[in-house]
């Protein structure tokens, strides 16, 4: 076998899960280079929660930034994580939305789009998988990786065929709570490695602590591709780090062959960069420890951090341990959903409200009404007739793919923010956050006015009357 390749992380999913996503653009620049020449098979650095953060938090334009990091990377493919029918938002958008927000990826310079749905149900992939393939880009179907009586080997080699059988060009075992045991993932690769032929790529967060021990499994069972951070924004609740894994594969036949010198100065950089986040107040010490509670509860670093921030707020820290315990009995009574974006935050709210009001089920969300009545796509196991009443009473419940529900809109948000439209990607920017975009094109406007207002006053200057 050839060496294992490494897809590095420090650029998106590195920074999302240990300082909130604020990683700005000019931090990621300085460092380009050095990334560039490492030799990774690719780098991760759009989709997740970048594309809100940069609107919401940063004042950067997401499309900017891809254009920008696309100039600067050379030579290496640039990757990004697309929740299927959710693209980078947290419900459905219409089929024209999908086949267009793909299109403007690849344009601007993403080569392989990482495509998964939290419920596993392939309906929510098939047409962003469609459409990066007509695109021309590399798209990569994701099993969200789960426990439960229902998620068993035999499930994910399934699901596996049908991936590749949908299309896939690769595909991702992508392990979120970082609970995927060592031993299983063996097995997990070594059988659907005898069943597809597509590479593997295998995604896992440190955050219980055998991160790398499942990568090692993984690797020696035939994956193909996995994912690391550079150390300093590496382990805690993010990736394993890339120099420890690199370091640990060296002279062995699964040698990724990357420069550790180089690898060692780009750790330089970060450990740099962290240290003025740990200034900023933007990183906090807890997302670094080891939580092996993740192993019982399932529940990933993002959802821990977010059951803190609701309890807080509620005045019920105290109760946090009982959330912890009412985490896994909502999510068997929901048909076993895995816990990723958005069925994690649908779970994790659910539990709070069971909990915190003392009463199951008597606050429920519209999104968990929404989810019930089958608006998000298929549970893994039907739900329970008894708690399916208590949340939706007598609703119809919709059996067909949930976007087939959605009427095209691409031409009807371009006509609502034509005042402000500067390029074509300003209409995906609008369908995704439509608030957030709005006040993202009026900061723009005003920049630009005072950056026009300066050139004025410039040229009074260099030319006096």
């Amino acid at each position: 076998m050839a060496g294992v390749k490494i897809t590095e992380t420090v650029l998106r999913d590195a920074h999302q899960s240990l300082i909130a996503t604020r990683m700005r653009t000019e931090d990621m620049l300085p460092i380009a280079e050095k990334l560039d020449n490492v030799g990774y098979h690719s780098l991760e650095v759009w989709g997740g929660a970048t594309f809100d953060s940069c609107l919401r938090f940063l004042n950067e334009d997401p499309w900017e930034r891809l254009r920008v990091l696309r100039r600067a990377f050379k030579n290496t493919k640039l990757q990004m994580l697309l929740r299927g029918q959710n693209l980078l938002g947290y419900k459905h958008y219409a089929d024209d939305v999908v086949e267009e927000f793909v299109k403007k990826s690849v344009e601007n310079g993403i080569d392989i789009i990482r495509i998964f749905d939290a419920l596993n149900d392939p309906r929510n992939l098939k047409t962003a998988i469609k459409a990066t393939k007509n695109a021309g880009g590399h798209a990569q179907a994701t099993i969200s990786y789960t426990v439960s009586p229902v998620h068993n080997i035999d499930y994910y080699v399934k699901l596996a065929k049908e991936l590749e059988n949908m299309g896939a060009d690769s595909i991702c075992i992508k392990d979120m709570s970082g609970i995927l045991l060592p031993y299983t993932a063996e097995e997990l690769v070594r059988k659907v490695k005898g069943e597809v032929k597509v590479p593997i790529q295998i995604h896992s967060h440190f955050t219980s602590g055998i991160a790398n021990q499942t990568y090692m499994k993984a690797i020696e069972a035939g994956a193909d591709i996995i994912d690391t951070a550079i150390s300093p924004l590496g382990m805690g609740t993010s990736q394993p780090a890339t120099e420890s894994m690199v370091a640990s594969l060296k002279g062995s036949p699964y040698d990724p062959g990357l420069d550790m010198n180089l690898l060692l100065e780009i750790s330089e950089y970060f450990k740099g960069l962290r240290d003025k986040y740990v200034k900023e107040g933007l990183l906090n010490p807890k997302v670094l420890e080891v939580n092996a509670k993740t192993l019982k509860y399932q529940v990933p670093g993002g959802m821990l951090s977010n059951l803190v921030s609701q309890l807080q707020s509620q005045g019920a820290l105290d109760k946090f341990d009982e959330v912890l315990e009412e985490v896994p009995k909502v999510r068997e009574d929901l048909g076993y959903p895995p816990l990723v974006t958005p069925m994690s935050q649908m779970v994790g709210t659910q539990a709070v409200f069971n909990v915190v009001l003392g009463e199951r089920y008597k606050m429920i969300p519209t999104e968990v009404k929404n989810y019930v009545k089958g608006l998000y796509g298929k549970p893994t196991v039907p739900i329970n007739e008894e708690i399916k009443k208590k949340i939706i009473g007598d609703e119809e419940v919709f059996t067909g793919r949930p976007a087939d529900l959605l009427e095209p809109e691409l031409d009807d948000l371009r006509e609502d923010i034509k005042e402000y439209m500067e390029q074509e990607e300003d209409v995906l920017s609008y369908a995704l956050f439509p608030q957030v975009a709005i006040d993202y094109f009026k900061y723009r406007q005003a920049e630009k006015y005072k950056i026009d207002t300066n050139l004025l006053n410039q040229e009074y200057k260099t030319y006096p009357v």
